[in-house]
């Protein structure tokens, strides 16, 4: 039991050196990671919140649309002559071949 108690100060500084230098890895990862961040044009503080915003106003998770109403919205364009027949027709095609 003597014994462990004379380890005791040796395991505390190698224990302590120990987290300090995964603090200190921690804080090199994070201004990298910033730096990197910051070349890129965008600000390390509201990166999260910039791309949960960006996700949220786009369509990527939004529902897929099902194939009749697909098919529906080039009916409309094709009445609306928005889109030509031809455009209509290949349109058509990739909708039936993507179901």
């Amino acid at each position: 039991m003597q014994q462990l108690t004379e380890l005791f100060p040796i395991l505390f500084v190698v224990a302590a050196a120990i987290i300090a230098v995964v603090i200190a890895v921690i804080v090199v990862q994070a201004v990298a990671n910033a730096r990197a961040v910051r070349r890129a044009g965008h600000n390390p503080l509201t990166l999260q919140a910039d791309l949960a915003t960006r996700l949220l106003d786009s369509q990527a998770l939004s529902a897929a649309r099902s194939t009749e109403e697909r098919l529906d919205a080039l009916d409309r364009m094709r009445d609306e002559r928005s889109i030509s027949d031809d455009e209509y027709r290949e349109a058509r095609a990739r909708v039936l071949s993507d179901h």
